[in-house]
């Protein structure tokens, strides 16, 4: 993909573009952007054809950026880009124009400039009704890919531009804080040791270190070495984004393989399933080791 600036910064005049379009070499997307020699393009193509055309500094954004971030399933209007300035839309995108669009507001996913996943939140509580404004929230959550905090503070960079959405947006960030979804690592290491404590059963090593085979090695949140228990606490701003996710997965099988019983707990656990969670300890701590051999 290319666009009508770089065409010409590779020294093609227009006459040398209209032949190009006209042999196939080039296929016209937008108005100044092209896709070469063809046009079948993937998502995240047509998303980025969107952007280009848009101009400098643009970003997908609103629905077309949660699917992105993985917050919506599908989106099938017209692709969302937010600019900060006015601009004609090309056919199939729709302009948000922004005088507010800082530099903290954007990323770069999978090739394409975008709204951080905070700052898409932001945008969805215009759009969506609340309860899919809620099921958004959800989905980060869940992939661990926000941080309340970052919410709040993308919100309050927006602070005096109409937004009929924000109240609901403060709403179901209330509900997330209720949940424990801006406590820290150290806040959700502190209620478990306490939950511990209370619960009579043996403090466990915090923090421990697990060399592996190939010289590296894995840190584990808490463990009972005797019992081979280890404990992963889920805190959601440390825990984010995709390659936490997947290195916790890892963490989990390398662990289960070597005989441990892994569990994971995040803040409900601790707090309003903390006689759940407690039980559940008792029993693993109970039972013991478990045989890493083969049956």
């Amino acid at each position: 993909m290319v666009s009508r600036q770089q065409l010409e910064q590779a020294g093609l005049s227009a006459q040398q573009v209209r032949t190009r379009m006209g042999d196939g070499r080039l296929v016209r997307l937008h108005r100044g952007v092209y896709a070469v020699g063809h046009d079948r393009l993937r998502e995240e193509g047509r998303w980025l054809a969107a952007v280009m055309a848009c101009g400098p500094g643009a970003l997908l954004s609103h629905r077309s950026a949660a699917v992105l971030h993985g917050l919506r399933p599908a989106w099938r209007g017209a692709i969302e880009v937010t600019t900060g300035w006015h601009r004609a839309a090309s056919a199939g995108v729709c302009v948000h124009a922004r005088r507010r669009l800082a530099p903290a507001d954007g990323a770069v996913v999978r090739g394409v400039p975008v709204t951080t996943v905070e700052r898409t939140l932001v945008d969805l509580a215009d759009v969506l009704r609340p309860e899919q404004l809620r099921s958004a929230l959800v989905r980060a959550e869940e992939a661990r890919s926000a941080d309340v905090r970052e919410i709040e503070r993308a919100l309050g960079r927006l602070r005096g531009r109409p937004g009929r959405g924000h109240a609901a947006l403060l709403d179901a960030l209330a509900e997330m804080r209720e949940r424990g979804g801006d406590r820290t690592r150290s806040d959700l290491e502190e209620l478990f040791l306490s939950l511990v404590a209370r619960a009579g059963l043996p403090r466990p090593r915090t923090n421990v270190w697990f060399p592996s085979p190939d010289g590296g090695g894995v840190e584990v949140d808490a463990v009972w070495r005797d019992e081979r228990v280890a404990v992963e606490l889920d805190s959601w701003r440390h825990h984010r984004g995709r390659d936490a996710f997947e290195r916790d997965r890892r963490k989990a099988n390398a662990l289960l393989l070597a005989g441990w019983t892994v569990l994971r707990f995040a803040d409900a656990d601790l707090t309003r399933r903390a006689d759940e969670t407690v039980a559940l300890l008792d029993a693993a701590l109970r039972r013991g080791p478990v045989s890493s051999s083969r049956r």
